[in-house]
């Protein structure tokens, strides 16, 4: 125990150095009610289909629904490894979309609070993710500090609204609480427009978006995509089986694809990885 320590400490004070280049997405919004967990679960799952090792944690800590989506019961989280009952080899679950699930916890945020000792083997235990090629992470709604924590530490942040303007107003709210939260962080905000009935619908409220969030917080927010709106959707959560798997040709499932190859066409962080992520989690209490 004492030597896997000192590794850990080595591998956070020497940065990225020679591991696995993991790109860390979390995706959030500033309601509940968009669809965020639903983007979550599908873009996980498309990514997979890419030939992608992907790990999608449901980070939602208060009303934890990925599971319900992916209709998997767990039963082990998150804590149980903070508590050093499980190792995280045995919480992980395999699933039969060709992703892995981490079920989350509403005590994570106890992470914060823990010994030196507990906190090397957690982070041991976490860095055994670092072989994945994608951690997509679904943020609760919201502001709360467990969600400030895992959009200071993603390489990428999805912010997801739709055309409603409680929507728009608390897409902008959560964007503006990111941004004076985190002035020291350099967060890489991206926009995702759900349930829209055309692309220029999408296109229109992303520009209003980032047009205010450039001209009132001087902060660069980039369009990622739109997501339209169907039927499809809301039957593929009543069965329990995500829409890009049920109907891998619908409008819905088209549109992540899009985006997905997008995301991939960009270049991942060069600092990027799980020992990066967990150290800016924990908000250089590691370094």
């Amino acid at each position: 125990m004492e030597e896997q320590a000192k590794e850990l400490r080595d591998l956070f004070q020497s940065g990225s150095g020679g591991e696995h280049k993991t790109r860390i997405i979390a995706i959030t919004s500033g309601k509940g009610g968009v669809g965020k967990t639903n983007l979550a679960v599908n873009m996980a799952i498309a990514y997979g289909q890419l030939g992608k090792k992907v790990i999608l944690i449901d980070g939602d800590l208060g009303m934890a629904n990925v599971n319900v989506l992916l209709d998997i019961v767990p039963q082990y989280n998150l804590m149980n490894v903070i508590n050093h009952q499980k190792k995280m080899s045995e919480i992980i679950l395999d699933t039969e979309f060709g992703i892995r699930f981490i079920a989350g916890a509403s005590g994570f945020s106890k992470i914060a609070n823990l010994s030196e000792e507990e906190l090397d083997y957690f982070a041991s235990e976490f860095a055994s993710l670092s072989n994945a090629d994608i951690i997509i992470i679904d943020t609760g709604a919201g502001i709360a500090k467990n969600v400030l924590q895992f959009v200071a530490a993603a390489d990428e942040v999805y912010v997801v609204t739709t055309p409603e303007p409680t929507a728009i107003t608390d897409a902008y709210g959560i964007i503006k609480t990111i941004t004076t939260e985190l002035v020291n962080r350099e967060v890489n905000l991206k926009l995702l427009v759900n349930r829209v009935h055309s692309a220029d619908e999408g296109k229109r409220i992303s520009d209003r978006i980032i047009t205010i969030v450039g001209q009132f917080l001087n902060y660069k927010v980039d369009y990622i995509g739109f997501v339209y709106d169907d039927p499809v959707v809301q039957a593929s959560v009543i069965r329990q089986k995500p829409f890009i798997v049920v109907n891998p040709t619908s409008k819905p499932a088209t549109c992540l694809k899009h985006i997905v190859g997008r995301i991939e066409k960009t270049d991942i962080a060069s600092d990027a990885g799980v020992s990066n992520f967990l150290k800016k989690f924990l908000g250089g209490k590691k370094s």
